[in-house]
């Protein structure tokens, strides 16, 4: 057997070794990363679910002692069909990609808890109305989406409505109207704000800094 023959014969076996290694190596990679992939994804989103439930909502006292506080005394927190809507399932959308942006938004609220912002009743008050027109505009914004979860005009039976809720549903949804359009102040108190209407006021309460430039 010749020189080049030898050589040649190598060559095709050290081939043949590395390209066994290269397989084994992607192989092993591609477990590896599916395996860290679907840890990561795992953690992510139970650590996610984790802050979509409702003793991660009230954790602190500025939810527990104001808003939380209030919408115990409501339809939602507790009636007779044993239905309730938790603070998620108003506040936070249930399809991945808006969720995420809302999640995002809400980081500035932590900010806000450290500062202090609404650490008290005096200053949540003071702040009510600004945070309700946020929230308020939202949900105009995307069509009250997370009302929608459980109250839809296309599945609601006007018949067993009572005439004034019957003829206002149907004109609303005529109208193209969203449902945070028509209710407000279902779920938290409402901010005192100056309506401008009936005999003047002998303390009228302040008007929003939007609405006195």
């Amino acid at each position: 057997m010749s020189d080049t023959t030898t050589k040649l014969g190598g060559l095709i076996a050290r081939w043949g070794r590395l390209k066994t290694f290269m397989m084994t190596t992607t192989f092993l990679l591609l477990v590896g990363g599916f395996v860290a992939g679907v840890i990561f994804w795992g953690g992510f989103n139970t650590a996610m679910e984790m802050t979509n439930r409702e003793e991660f909502c009230i954790s602190c006292h500025e939810m527990k002692d104001n808003v939380y506080a209030e919408y115990r005394n409501t339809i939602h927190y507790q009636n007779r069909t044993g239905v309730r809507a938790t603070c998620p399932d108003c506040h936070v959308p249930k399809d991945w990609g808006p969720k995420m942006v809302r999640k995002i938004q809400a980081s500035n609220e932590v900010l806000h808890k450290v500062l202090g912002t609404i650490d008290t009743p005096e200053k949540f008050e003071a702040k009510r109305h600004e945070l309700a027109q946020h929230e308020w505009d939202r949900m105009k914004r995307t069509d009250s989406r997370e009302c929608r979860n459980c109250h839809n005009f296309t599945y609601m039976d006007y018949a067993e409505q009572n005439k004034r809720s019957s003829a206002t549903h149907q004109q609303a949804f005529n109208e193209g109207k969203t449902c945070i359009d028509c209710h407000k102040g279902i779920a938290h108190k409402l901010p005192q704000i100056e309506q401008h209407i009936g005999a003047p006021k002998e303390h009228p309460a302040q008007l929003p800094a939007t609405e006195t430039k």
